[in-house]
């Protein structure tokens, strides 16, 4: 089901006016500073009161039956506030690859308490080398009579650590590539939260040592999981665009506000020149993200080219437009009081989190190529 953009708009103020309860600059610092990344009470009230990680869950497992088009308006919102919660993991990574894998049994046990706001999820597939390419993947899963075993290491795992439902891909020793859920509590699994540069987003490294698992979807799901992948990078396309506004939000009004030899420094031409660049840049990366999400949500076959190219456009975007914010703040920019090197760290992380610049080009070079 699609909606109206009326009830768009509903979606987005009712998302944005909960963020500025649960999301202030306040909140966000304290979330980041716990062991877990984000506050029971702050997941909670965006489940049971907003549905957030039900919005594309369908209507008979509890969620409210939308598209990604409408998810991608809350992970929009989410980014601009710089939400410490696992939606991200769980709508924006596990959802789609749950839905890709057309597991019905699978859905039909995982989506219900997704929906309510009971279970957080994940999707561990980069390794040690951080890649997201399908090829890099080396974690091996074995068959024997009591079911699935994997064995390797699972790296930059967002949520990783605290995730009720982790969904690892693993090469499934017949030349194919399978999705295998397992639980925090799995033996075999061990789990090393880690220090990273986006204290806003927790991540970890899975060790897996004959981890017992469940195999999610049947025979080879190499091309379910990329069109996962390419779903999941419309919605960072999405969160990445909002964080970018935020910040060109930020940095105009304060070019308004601090007087420089007499005058506004909003008023001359060189801050002028660079506050048109982020305008730019923020607007090509919202209508980027924008197209991939449309496209996820009607499932069209160039899905993962346009993906790619809302990746790498929102990706470099949010690189430039934090940049300038933390530079045209002056001196008070580079404080730890500032939120401006908060975003700044998140558009670095979130830039390689699901593929680098480098992988995302070479991708839509290839793509462009297959289509020529």
């Amino acid at each position: 089901m699609t909606t109206t953009g009326e009830e768009s708009e509903l979606l987005r103020s009712a998302v944005r006016d909960a963020l500025k309860q649960l999301a202030a600059s306040e909140d966000v610092r304290r979330a980041m500073a716990t062991a877990r990344g984000y506050e029971d009470r702050t997941w909670q009230r965006l489940s049971r009161e907003l549905g957030l990680p039900g919005l594309t869950i369908a209507e008979e497992h509890g969620g409210a039956g939308l598209t990604e088009a409408e998810l991608g308006i809350a992970v929009e919102e989410a980014g601009a506030s710089l939400l410490c919660a696992p939606l991200f993991a769980t709508a924006g990574l596990a959802l789609p690859l749950l839905k890709a894998l057309d597991d019905e049994e699978a859905i039909a046990r995982y989506a219900p308490p997704i929906a309510a706001g009971e279970l957080t999820a994940t999707v561990a597939l980069a390794e040690d080398s951080g890649s997201w390419q399908l090829a890099a993947v080396t974690t091996a899963a074995s068959q024997d009579d009591d079911g699935w075993l994997l064995n390797g290491v699972k790296n930059y795992v967002v949520d990783g650590a605290t995730a009720g439902l982790i969904l690892v891909v693993a090469k499934d020793g017949a030349g194919g590539l399978g999705a295998f859920a397992l639980g925090q509590n799995a033996p075999g699994l061990a789990i090393e939260q880690l220090v990273t540069l986006d204290q806003t987003r927790k991540q970890a490294r899975l060790t897996l040592s004959n981890a017992r698992a469940q195999r999610v979807g049947a025979a080879d799901a190499t091309a379910a999981i990329a069109r996962a992948t390419a779903v999941s990078r419309a919605l960072l396309a999405a969160e990445q665009a909002g964080g970018a506004q935020r910040c060109l939000d930020m940095t105009v009004e304060y070019a308004k506000a601090r007087i420089q030899f007499g005058r506004a420094i909003g008023s001359f031409q060189a801050i002028k020149q660079r506050l048109a660049e982020m305008l730019i840049r923020t607007e090509s990366a919202k209508s980027a993200a924008y197209a991939a999400l449309e496209a996820a949500a009607s499932g069209t076959e160039d899905l993962e080219h346009v993906a790619a190219v809302a990746a790498l456009t929102a990706g470099e975007a949010y690189g430039y437009v934090t940049a300038q914010t933390v530079q045209l703040h002056g001196g008070i920019g580079f404080t730890w009081e500032h939120d401006a090197h908060l975003y700044f760290k998140r558009a670095r992380a979130s830039a390689i989190l699901l593929g680098t610049a480098s992988e995302l080009t070479d991708l839509i070079g290839r793509q462009l190529a297959a289509i020529i």
